[in-house]
């Protein structure tokens, strides 16, 4: 048989409910954008957005409400009518900050102060990961697939009770973890015989042929492996992917990214870099030995790196970039062909979010401290302004300019919000506003309070 193209791959688009979950009349616009645009499915990571019930309702979100039981089902319903296919992610052991942080969930931690590890140790843990994933698959009718992450369990072995069960001889870390996914599988094959699992490779990189042999999950689980680098090792990944081929594994799937991996404060994709590691990642497919069976490619968009860190690039400044790494993927290559098709499906000018100069690029407001540097650090320095001494005329000035820029830039963030709010709840625009402008405007308050303060003291 032949290597499959990557265009015959399941092509799904991660929507990442972590940070700035869309309304969702835009996620129906989504689904039918992502259809457009050529994607499959949808790898769809809920978090703290799923309805769940019962003792586990304090897991919803507090910041905004969780979408409702209808809305999933409606979502789901819009999804299909697209011919595209949703797969649930659910976190069954690292990246459970949104689970972790709350008081009553604490003792579960592995160790106090990481809240993303679960304790593979606890029952209670075990059960409540358990009883996430039947929430899920009930109010996902006939599902078919399943991710239940499983990536970067941090600090994995250093809890109390681990260490004791590493006490005994032959035991490692690496076979505590995979007892914990060995245990969630089987559990998922007995409530759902049909279910295909896939879950994240990272933890497993490391691990010899054996011993993942050893481990149980062979054959109950799809390795995704993931990489979001421009410059991904195409070597490296298919020896990785043969490995876990040689170990018994014969269905893999890729995961790639639109945005949301250049760095966890990144406001605008680059989408050539994107598009880079969508061109990687066509080598390593046609580098493989065809006997492994590639499924598909995740195309990953993160909110956030974790639960608890900042907002990244929002999706209406990432589809210039998925739309470019769809069409790479399509075509087999960034072709001219390829970009103009993506320029074309958005109806933009550039794929480059920076050189769209498009009012509407929500997400992307050119903001810095525009004062004049030479009279602040001249003649208002913190010297001057600690000891309430400065040259009135030029404070004038400054007082000018400060509240000019202040003005200016309150009328762009009051354009921007407004924009936001169509789109996404009122806590996601406002955690934008204090992430992005915020910063720019603290100062500038700041230097006109501190004019105000000499006013006083310094006759004119």
């Amino acid at each position: 048989s032949t290597c499959k193209t990557i265009n015959e791959f399941f092509k799904v688009v991660h929507l990442d409910l972590k940070g700035a979950p869309p309304k969702v009349e835009y996620i129906f616009q989504l689904i039918e954008c992502f259809s457009r645009l050529g994607a499959d499915g949808l790898l769809v990571e809920y978090e703290d957005m799923f309805p769940y019930e019962g003792e586990l309702k304090l897991l919803q979100a507090t910041s905004q409400p969780a979408y409702s039981r209808d809305q999933i089902l409606a979502i789901q319903k819009v999804a299909k009518s697209k011919g595209m296919e949703i797969i649930p992610l659910v976190q069954t052991f690292g990246h459970l900050e949104f689970v972790l942080k709350h008081r009553p969930m604490w003792s579960l931690r592995e160790v106090s102060n990481c809240v993303g590890t679960l304790n593979p140790h606890k029952e209670e843990g075990f059960k409540l990961v358990m009883e996430m994933l039947r929430q899920v698959v009930e109010l996902h009718p006939g599902l078919n697939a399943l991710h239940i992450g499983a990536d970067e369990v941090y600090m994995l072995g250093e809890g109390e009770l681990s260490k004791l069960w590493l006490a005994s001889s032959g035991r490692t870390v690496e076979q505590l973890f995979l007892s914990h996914v060995a245990s969630i599988v089987k559990y998922i094959k007995k409530e759902w015989p049909h279910m295909t699992i896939i879950m994240w490779d990272d933890m497993m990189r490391g691990m010899s042929q054996d011993t993942l042999k050893a481990s149980g999950i062979v054959g109950f689980v799809q390795p995704m492996l993931w990489d979001y680098t421009p410059n991904l090792d195409v070597d490296k990944t298919v020896s990785l992917l043969e490995k876990y081929y040689s170990a018994g594994m014969q269905d893999m799937w890729a995961a790639s990214s639109f945005k949301g991996s250049t760095s966890v404060y990144t406001n605008v994709p680059s989408t050539q870099r994107h598009v880079d590691n969508h061109l990687q990642w066509l080598k390593v497919v046609g580098s493989v030995s065809p006997v492994l069976n590639m499924r598909g490619i995740a195309i990953t968009g993160w909110q956030r790196y974790d639960h608890l860190s900042v907002l990244c690039e929002l999706m209406p400044v990432g589809l210039p970039s998925l739309a470019a790494c769809l069409q790479t993927l399509i075509h087999g290559q960034f072709s001219p062909e390829a970009k103009n098709k993506a320029s074309e499906m958005l109806g933009v000018s550039s794929v480059e979010v920076e050189t769209m100069g498009s009012t509407r690029a929500i997400g992307y407001i050119q903001l810095k401290s525009v004062c004049d540097p030479r009279y602040v650090r001249g003649w208002f320095s913190p010297y001057h302004r600690s000891r309430r001494m400065a040259n009135p005329f030029i404070t004038g000035q400054i007082q000018s300019q400060a509240s000019m820029y202040l003005a200016l830039l309150q009328q762009k963030a009051d354009v921007v919000r407004e924009e936001m709010c169509h789109l996404y709840p009122d806590s996601t625009a406002q955690e934008w506003i204090d992430e992005h402008v915020s910063p720019v405007t603290a100062p500038l308050w700041r230097i006109l309070d501190e004019i105000a303060a000499c006013a006083t003291e310094i006759v004119p």
